[in-house]
């Protein structure tokens, strides 16, 4: 029972940074400037199994303005690119404190 309410948990985060980032992109596309700062950058991850890993790459590619690039052979890293991200190591902790603890949680 309590795994399934962590599920549903991930589920709605996932859902709400979904609706957020879609008002985001589509505030800087409409933008008459399009100024933004699109970056690239390596997330560490603390998860291990594949089916952790996968669905946390997922979960930031479905996110509009993400998208997981690569992971580290070693599965020690995935590569992301965000279409404005300006601060990458806040972007790394919203991952962090975010998805990839829910997906712990979850799997846990």
């Amino acid at each position: 029972m309590i795994r399934l309410y962590r599920i549903l948990k991930l589920l709605v985060v996932f859902l709400r940074e979904f609706v957020v980032s879609v008002l985001r992109v589509a505030w800087l596309v409409m933008s008459p400037r399009m100024t933004f700062t699109p970056a690239a950058f390596r997330f560490p991850l603390r998860l291990r199994s594949d089916r952790q890993i996968t669905l946390l790459a997922n979960l930031i590619t479905l996110t509009p303005g993400t998208l997981t690039v690569d992971v580290a052979e070693d599965r020690s890293a995935l590569v992301v690119h965000a279409i404005d991200c300006p601060d990458v190591e806040a972007a790394c902790r919203d991952i962090r404190d975010g998805f990839e603890r829910l997906i712990r949680e979850a799997s846990g």
